[in-house]
Parts: structure tokens; C-alpha cells; sequence
């Protein structure tokens, strides 16, 4: 990971995610689309964490995502995935996270990430990220 990518960016949550046999692929490797599900369900997971139900009827809408691929994820297995929020604006923040094996957290097997912006699902209209949010990416 780039010192770039983490700059403005702070630790927030790590999730455990069991690799599954139905992930893998014919070439015997976690398909690469399967990965953005992994850091989709740890964005859910960190989002639970932080008490989203309290600003219930706001929601998050994914406008950019990446990953880059580093080494392949095949089964059996659990992943661990660490995720770094920041880069607050008034009504988006960026996410960036790392897939690891728990078995070898030394190696990253791949970084991706997105931007996330706060909406309003009524206007369908982008809203302030609250306060409780942003805090949590800059204290």
C-alpha cells in the first residue's frame, strides 16, 4: 500500500471472512470479481460497527471502486480484511482496504477501495456525512 492511499486515511475495522468453495474459480483461485464482495461485506460489517441504524433512513451509494491484485486467495481458508477511512468532504468519504490471509498477515493479497457518498434515499440527493461519521475519521 502506498503512503499515499493511507495519508489522510485511519484505521477503523478489521473483519473475518471465511474463503467459501464456491468462490473459487476454474483456475483454482478466488475469482477476482468474488474480492469486491469480500470488501463489500467488510464495509457492511464496519458500517454496523459504527451504528448506521442510529442515522437509519440515510444511506451510502458507492460511486468509485478499485482493487489491484497482489497475490491469488484459494480455499480452504479465512481472509482478513483491514479498512481505513477518510478523506471526509461534506457529504463523501473514501475507503481503502487490505486483503490478507489470517494465516500469512504479513502478505497483502490485494488493496482496493471506494468513495462513498452520504444520500438522502427520498431525494435521492447527496446530504452531509453527520457529524458522528466524521468524527470517526479525523479524531
Amino acid at each position: 500500500m502506498t503512503s499515499a492511499q493511507l495519508s489522510d486515511k485511519k484505521p477503523v475495522f478489521v473483519s473475518r471472512i471465511p474463503i467459501r468453495w464456491g468462490d473459487m474459480d476454474a483456475m483454482g483461485h478466488v475469482n477476482n470479481a468474488v474480492f469486491f464482495r469480500y470488501l463489500e461485506q467488510a464495509r457492511i460489517e464496519w458500517y454496523s460497527h459504527i451504528g448506521r441504524g442510529e442515522n437509519a433512513g440515510l444511506e451510502t451509494v458507492v460511486v468509485h471502486c478499485y482493487c489491484t491484485y497482489y497475490a491469488p486467495l484459494a480455499y480452504p481458508g479465512e481472509i482478513e480484511i483491514r479498512t481505513y477511512a477518510g478523506s471526509p468532504g461534506r457529504s463523501s468519504f473514501d475507503i481503502v482496504q487490505e486483503i490478507r490471509r489470517s494465516d500469512a498477515p504479513d502478505i497483502i493479497c490485494a488493496i482496493g477501495g471506494s468513495k462513498v457518498v452520504w444520500v438522502d434515499p427520498k431525494t435521492g440527493k447527496s446530504t452531509p456525512l453527520p457529524e458522528s461519521i466524521r468524527k470517526l475519521m479525523i479524531d
